[in-house]
C-alpha cells in the first residue's frame, strides 16, 4: 500500500541507537547489543500493576523533589558499539543523575530503579539478561514484578537478591529513602 512501509533492518551492521528512533522502525521494540528485538505489546493486567505502582512511586518522587519517574518502556542507552537501548516498565532517575531537562532520545545512563513489570509470554533467561544489562550500567535497585505469581525479586548493584511474596513490602532502601508499598496494594 502505498505510504506504508516495511521495516527491514540492515543486517551487514549493528543497529544503533539512533536508528531505534527512526519512524519506520517498529515501536515495540529494544536493541540489544546492535540487534532489533520485537515485542509484543503487553496485556491489560501488565498495564494495571505498572500504572499503580507508576503512580505511587511518582506521589513519592514529586513529593520530596527527588528526580523523575518515567514509565512505557522509557528506552535507555546502556552500552555503545554495539547499542544496547532497553525500555523499562517504570524507571527512577535522581536529579543528580539527569538535567532538569528531559532528553529527546536515549539517555546514555542506567537508571537508579528500575521496575519490570512480566508479562506471560516473558521468558526467565530474557529477564534475567535484562536484569544484568541494567546492573551492569550502574542501575543501584532493579524490582521484577511478577503479578502472576504474586511475588517480585528485589536485585541490587552489590549483587544480593531478595524475593518477597504478596503481603511483604517493596523497599526504595538508599535510591528512594522512605518508599515503601506492599504487593497486595500494586496488585489488587
Amino acid at each position: 500500500m502505498p505510504g506504508e512501509h516495511a521495516y527491514v533492518p540492515n543486517m551487514t551492521q549493528p543497529m544503533t541507537a539512533e536508528d531505534l528512533l527512526q519512524p519506520h522502525v517498529p515501536k515495540h521494540a529494544e536493541l540489544v547489543r546492535g540487534v532489533l528485538v520485537v515485542r509484543e505489546p503487553p496485556g491489560f493486567r501488565h498495564g494495571e500493576v505498572t500504572a499503580r505502582l507508576a503512580s505511587a512511586l511518582m506521589m513519592h518522587v514529586d513529593a520530596q523533589h527527588l528526580g523523575r519517574v518515567v514509565a512505557g518502556d522509557a528506552g535507555f542507552k546502556l552500552q555503545s558499539d554495539p547499542d544496547t537501548v532497553r525500555g523499562a516498565d517504570i524507571a527512577f532517575v535522581s536529579w543528580e543523575r539527569l538535567p532538569q531537562r528531559s532528553p529527546v532520545g536515549f539517555p546514555s545512563l542506567g537508571p537508579d530503579l528500575v521496575v519490570e513489570v512480566l508479562s506471560p509470554g516473558d521468558r526467565p533467561g530474557e529477564t534475567l539478561a535484562k536484569v544484568a544489562d541494567w546492573l551492569s550500567a550502574g542501575t543501584r535497585l532493579v524490582w521484577v514484578i511478577d503479578s502472576e505469581r504474586r511475588l517480585a525479586r528485589v536485585y541490587r548493584a552489590d549483587g544480593t537478591e531478595t524475593t518477597l511474596d504478596e503481603e511483604d513490602s517493596l523497599d526504595g532502601e538508599d535510591v528512594l529513602p522512605g518508599f515503601s508499598c506492599t504487593l497486595t496494594s500494586i496488585l489488587g
